[in-house]
């Protein structure tokens, strides 16, 4: 995007992103995500002139989310938005756990939902909804109005040369995930430039090209038939391919005909 993309904050641990967006110096200004650190970010948008209004969480994961508490402290007004599906799956992770108020601290989060659009100056925000890693997960299509640039904020849906799995807390299915990269996010500008949930950049035209689970699901690349075990469960491995955190992740298919994308640790090749 023209516009000014500040900052991209990554977690030295968890390896997810922060991101800080503005409409050029002292414009109106918002964050993506809440995973930390938040130091740089403050700096940067103290020296930029920038006072974030909103925070827009993509999902209801820790890793997404725990840093929404001192992001309220530095800027007091800020405004709190998830989908309500995400609330939902937020508050019952916090009872499972036996937390009063959860990883997003005790303040107030609003409710936002596909199709919501968003203006910040000459920045529009539309939400996307891409389930799959969670029921409720958003993306953000971010569009300057000023030359038409657009960036996709994916969350946990799709990374550089990899995509999201559907085991974590509050997924949904294969099916669903594989329908918000191929129905929602590959229909995107080849342009568009992914800012995913996790570690680095892409663009859409990169992963249509070369991330191997897209390319499997055009067709260019044939399906595995691997016997494996996963989970304790005989399976069959159609691909183990990159993650963003250098280790693996894997499409498996289980003996009821049904997939799952799974992390590839949890995967015992050869069927043993």
């Amino acid at each position: 995007m023209a516009a000014v993309l500040v900052e991209q904050a990554t977690h030295p641990q968890f390896v997810s992103n922060t991101f800080l967006v503005a409409d050029g110096r002292g414009g109106p200004a918002f964050l993506v995500d809440a995973g930390g650190p938040l130091e740089g970010l403050f700096d940067a948008a103290a020296e930029r002139g920038l006072e974030p209004s909103h925070v827009l969480l993509t999902h209801h994961h820790y890793d997404h989310v725990s840093e929404v508490p001192a992001l309220r402290e530095r800027w007091p007004g800020i405004e709190v938005l998830l989908s309500a599906r995400e609330q939902e799956l937020l508050g019952e992770a916090a009872a499972a756990a036996g937390q009063e108020h959860g990883a997003a601290g005790d303040g107030p989060i609003g409710a936002v939902e596909a199709g919501d659009e968003l203006t910040f100056g000459g920045l529009r925000v539309r939400a996307l909804h891409t389930p799959g890693h969670t029921a409720g997960m958003l993306s953000f299509l971010v569009t300057d109005e000023a030359d038409g640039s657009v960036g996709v904020f994916t969350g946990d849906t799709l990374f550089k040369g990899s995509v999201g799995g559907v085991k974590a807390p509050g997924h949904t299915t294969y099916a669903d995930l594989r329908d918000s990269i191929m129905g929602t996010l590959m229909e995107l500008n080849p342009a568009t430039v992914i800012y995913p949930g996790h570690a680095d950049q892409s663009t859409v035209g990169r992963e249509w090209d070369e991330n191997a689970f897209i390319r499997v699901w055009r067709g260019l690349d044939p399906e595995g038939s691997e016997p494996c075990t996963v989970l304790e469960q005989p399976a069959t491995l159609v691909l183990l391919g990159a993650d963003y955190d250098g280790g693996t992740k894997a499409w498996v298919r289980w003996e009821d005909g049904s997939d799952d994308i799974v992390p590839g640790s949890k995967v015992q090749r050869g069927g043993s």
